[in-house]
């Protein structure tokens, strides 16, 4: 039996590098650039509502929330691009990754749902210092929750409905999801008991 052994085209340095005299929006999966597609409006909207909510809840707190152009590195060379991510540590401007996070974000698109639920659950299992890492639908309204203990390696996953709320006490906040969601097109949301009423035809 043959083995075909995958040789790097390309440090992290390099990757950084290159990507920044890049317009499109690219990972580094330790050998080489990875396009990163874009999303509908649906997860652009989500993504947004994200930030406008982490910002207000962490003003004055010591942490900070970034992305979806902020790096974080994972195994070996390769770093991600999460939705959302939020550190308590500091960090110099210039830095090319983030350091100490504590809670990763990414909201699903059609073309990533298996890279954010396998690959990136394995990727983000590997950073000691990420405590909760948290998939958002963006086709339902939902959420997978990946949490542990400090100092564990394994997750433990649950999930949430539009009518919960999720807690994050690495961080000592609580996100409703009615607020992630919010202007979202989404049918549930449009049935839902508080939605505005729709005008007859």
């Amino acid at each position: 039996m043959s083995l075909t052994i995958r040789m790097p085209r390309m440090t992290r340095d390099q990757f950084f590098d290159w990507a920044e005299a890049e317009d499109a929006r690219y990972e580094f999966d330790g050998f080489e650039p990875v396009a990163m597609t874009g999303g509908n409006i649906n997860h652009n909207i989500i993504t947004l509502n994200l930030h406008r909510a982490l910002h207000a809840r962490l003003a004055g707190t010591g942490c900070r929330p970034l992305g979806p152009d902020a790096g974080l590195a994972t195994i070996g060379d390769i770093v991600r691009y999460p939705d959302g991510l939020v550190t308590c540590v500091g960090f110099k401007g210039t830095d090319r990754v983030v350091p100490g996070v504590v809670v990763v974000f990414e909201v699903i698109s059609p073309t990533s749902g298996r890279t954010d639920r396998i690959v990136k659950v394995r990727e983000y299992a590997a950073v000691p210092s990420i405590l909760r890492y948290v998939v958002i639908e963006s086709a339902t309204a939902g959420l997978t929750v990946f949490e542990r203990s400090e100092g564990a390696s394994r997750w433990t996953a649950s999930t949430l409905t539009i009518d919960e709320s999720l807690p994050l006490p690495e961080i000592g906040i609580e996100l409703p999801l009615a607020a992630l969601y919010e202007g979202v097109d989404l049918p549930e949301l449009a049935a839902a008991p508080n939605a505005p009423e729709q005008p007859s035809a």
